[in-house]
């Protein structure tokens, strides 16, 4: 005899609470079912844990990559200043001044004193935004400093070049300017 029988018999129960409990009962046995399942993916955090990490290097590369960005943007802003508030104005009419920008000869408009201290070396050729400008050494320096490909040249120490000496014994013509 089962112990629902045998609270039936002495009374203690009637019949519906017998069915309720039984119900109940019932209920208790399906409920772990779904807590087993979720224990089986408790059992597979390595799985989601391992997704996480996945995603969390993705964010770390895209913040890396953001911050690269906005260093690259801040470099760019501080060259834009310095080449704004220090350039040498520039000259309308004059003569052409040449120069080596990669493989590329370029030319700016410069005066005789621009061009004098050009090949002192007082000032240098930068560049920014697609344009040529003429800064004083000690700005392109600084320039120089946050991005190398925005120098182009100085002009100090090119007047005696080791390449320049078997040329020592030919005079340059007057009317070439370099």
């Amino acid at each position: 005899m089962s112990l629902r029988d045998q609270l039936l018999k002495a009374g203690l129960i009637n019949k519906k609470q017998a069915n309720e409990a039984e119900r109940q009962q019932q209920r208790q046995e399906r409920q772990p079912a779904p807590k087993q399942r979720r224990a089986g993916t408790s059992d597979r955090p390595p799985a989601p844990q391992g997704a996480q990490g996945e995603k969390a290097a993705r964010d770390q590369a895209l913040n890396r990559q953001q911050n690269e960005k906005a260093e690259k943007k801040a470099r760019l802003a501080q060259i834009k200043q310095l080449i704004e508030q220090n350039r040498l104005p520039t000259v309308e009419n004059g003569e052409y001044y040449n120069f080596v920008d990669g493989s590329k000869v370029r030319r700016i408009v410069v005066d005789t004193s621009i061009r004098d201290r050009l090949c002192r070396g007082e000032i240098a050729i930068v560049r920014h935004e697609g344009r040529y400008d003429v800064v004083p050494t000690a700005i392109a320096t600084r320039i120089r400093e946050r991005d190398e490909r925005a120098f182009i040249s100085s002009g100090a120490g090119k007047d005696s070049s080791p390449s320049d000496e078997g040329y020592q014994g030919f005079s340059v013509p007057d009317d070439l300017i370099w």
